[in-house]
């Protein structure tokens, strides 16, 4: 069977190459600490991948066939696609945070003093609180309004048309978080000092 015919196969596929490579190059650098930070940084290329997907893809292109009186409309994005990339977006994000507290846990920094920015955790203390800024958003303001407004939930068309504009602030606000929070996250990793 071709695991490239799933996402489960490909994404398995995936990690048993990974593992094999390690076993080629060497398990002797690679432990606890690296692979939690290589599971944070999977997770977050599916969260922020989903999230760029929406902000920069999906939001125009649903507003384009929106417009469009003899096109198809938004129906199979709406209908097919987005409760799928809803599903991987907060899942991801759900990943992401945990991943990213156990990181800061492997590392010896600890969760408690990345959040209080203690002296030589302020930077990724700052991507911390950026990263569970977001998390919020994703699971209190924009998974609900998402419901809404795909129809997963009933809502009326005013509560509908306020759910839209509050899932796409939050969204636009996350996406904007996650410039500064993405620098935090890489910034021990590529020489800026952690405060």
């Amino acid at each position: 069977m071709n695991p490239l015919k799933s996402v489960k196969g490909t994404i398995s596929a995936g990690f048993i190459l990974a593992i094999i490579f390690l076993v080629l190059h060497g398990l002797g650098t690679f432990n606890l600490w690296s692979t939690v930070v290589w599971l944070h940084v999977f997770a977050g290329v599916i969260w922020i991948g989903l999230l760029y997907y929406f902000n920069f893809v999906q939001v125009p292109s649903v507003a384009e066939a929106s417009a469009d009186e003899g096109g198809p409309g938004p129906a199979a994005i709406n209908k097919y696609v987005a409760p799928r990339a809803l599903l991987w977006f907060r899942w991801g994000a759900l990943a992401t945070w945990l991943t990213g507290a156990a990181a800061l846990e492997a590392m010896g920094i600890g969760i408690a003093n990345a959040f209080m920015l203690a002296e030589g955790a302020a930077i990724i203390g700052f991507g911390a609180w950026l990263g569970t800024i977001m998390l919020f958003n994703v699971w209190v303001l924009i998974w609900p309004n998402q419901k809404k407004v795909l129809g997963i939930v009933e809502a009326s068309d005013d509560e509908k048309a306020k759910a839209k504009v509050v899932a796409l602030m939050a969204s636009r606000t996350n996406t904007m978080l996650s410039i500064p929070m993405l620098m935090f996250m890489v910034a021990q990793g590529h020489g800026l000092p952690l405060m």
